[in-house]
């Protein structure tokens, strides 16, 4: 009964450390901005409802999580806000490094704006998409979903009340974005808690890493790993990816 004490309060201890923090960074953060900039971050930044419970969770249901999550205290994940900038910088990410899509992006905003919009990714136009570093397919994916946009094709204000899969479905109903591409939606921009992204490198790499000693790891093992993480498995992915890196990756 004293361990089972101890541990709850360790637990207990480490979601409380990681809330206080994040807390107090927001607060000092906040003074230095304008209302209209404290506004337009705090929609960007502010911590997704079921945070502090899957913490909690995870932290007693898994040693690997309950080692790597006390170690990144003042950060969770955010959100930008914007479905198209979101599926844009998804498809400018497939299967490359994070630190390749970043350089990549940020040539591609040289040509598009700072928040690009469909009207400014049809402007660019192909080649000088291609310029910024973007392969001939994925710029032809990036105007093509501009296209969706602007016709009206698709509707993001539907997205947020549909569920995973039935969004999963629309969106890969897009040329160039695969399932990959979806479930980055699903977690950077409307903030689902429970997505498993199979096909995440980044994801198996840690699997292999912290479960395998470093040994490769198929998807069924990946799932059979994940199945404690339910109903948060989109928490336990990003804390897997900061393992990896340090830095958030934003969508």
């Amino acid at each position: 009964m004293a361990t089972k004490t101890v541990k709850t309060a360790i637990v207990k201890t480490a979601v409380k450390k990681v809330t206080k923090t994040a807390k107090k960074t927001a607060t000092q953060a906040a003074p230095k901005l304008a209302p209209k900039a404290v506004a337009n971050v705090a929609a960007q930044t502010d911590k997704p409802e079921y945070w502090d419970d899957a913490l909690t969770q995870l932290v007693k249901r898994d040693r690997i999580l309950k080692k790597i999550i006390p170690q990144h205290p003042d950060i969770w994940l955010t959100t930008r806000g914007n479905p198209f900038i979101t599926l844009a910088r998804s498809i400018c990410g497939q299967q490359i490094s994070v630190k390749a899509a970043e350089s990549v992006w940020q040539r591609v905003l040289l040509e598009c704006g700072k928040r690009p919009t469909p009207a400014s990714v049809q402007k660019a136009g192909l080649e000088r998409l291609r310029a910024a570093g973007l392969s001939a397919r994925k710029a032809e994916y990036i105007l093509d979903l501009s296209t969706h946009f602007s016709d009206k094709l698709v509707q993001p204000a539907k997205w947020a009340r549909m569920p995973d899969e039935e969004i999963i479905e629309e969106l890969t109903s897009i040329r160039g974005i695969g399932r990959w591409t979806a479930e980055m939606f699903l977690i950077f921009n409307l903030q689902r808690p429970d997505v498993l992204p199979l096909d995440d490198v980044g994801l198996l790499n840690a699997i292999s890493l912290h479960y395998f000693s470093g040994e490769p790891v198929s998807r069924f093992e990946a799932r059979e790993v994940a199945q404690g993480w339910q109903p948060f498995r989109t928490v336990a992915t990003w804390y897997l990816w900061r393992s990896l890196d340090p830095v958030p990756v934003e969508y």
